[in-house]
């Protein structure tokens, strides 16, 4: 397994992997309204477009040629994107993932203190053992409601 970035010319592949992800484990929680957000939110010029403007980094997990994870970070503090192929899932890709885009946020922003995450419901006991807390109630926006959780930083 390999974590590589994903770059511009993979977001196509990105886009289509967690939309697949997303329709087998999450798009059940959510009304119409918050499928058709999200599906809005990982069109690949939407994706590219915040990667130009460096709004947000990905990451992916690769199997050979295969993407099995994506992981992407917003503002280099906020967790926006974490999918794992479902034949890959318990086998620390999750972990993985989050571990190198920890390293490359703390590389942008020394001082960084706490990552933040909008979880799905379904995503809830994944971010617990990555070190998220809950912070908050449940909450809806534009359909899609998520529980609000952070991890902090502690530094050695």
């Amino acid at each position: 397994m390999k974590i590589k970035s994903i770059e511009l010319l993979k977001v196509n592949l990105a886009s289509t992997f967690i939309w697949k992800v997303f329709s087998e484990f999450v798009a059940h929680e959510y009304p119409q309204e918050g499928i058709n957000t999200f599906k809005e939110f990982i069109q690949p010029e939407e994706l590219q477009k915040m990667m130009e403007n460096e709004k947000i980094f990905m990451l992916g997990c690769f199997d050979m040629k295969k993407l099995v994870g994506v992981l992407a970070i917003m503002d280099f503090c906020h967790v926006s994107l974490l999918f794992v192929d479902k034949e890959y899932q318990c086998k620390g890709i999750a972990k993985t993932l989050f571990a190198k885009a920890l390293e490359l946020c703390l590389q942008k922003n020394q001082e960084l203190r706490e990552i933040t995450v909008n979880s799905s419901i379904y995503a809830v006991p994944i971010y617990k053992r990555l070190g998220f807390n809950i912070t908050g109630e449940p909450a809806t926006n534009n359909g899609i409601t998520f529980i609000p959780m952070k991890m902090n930083i502690i530094k050695k």
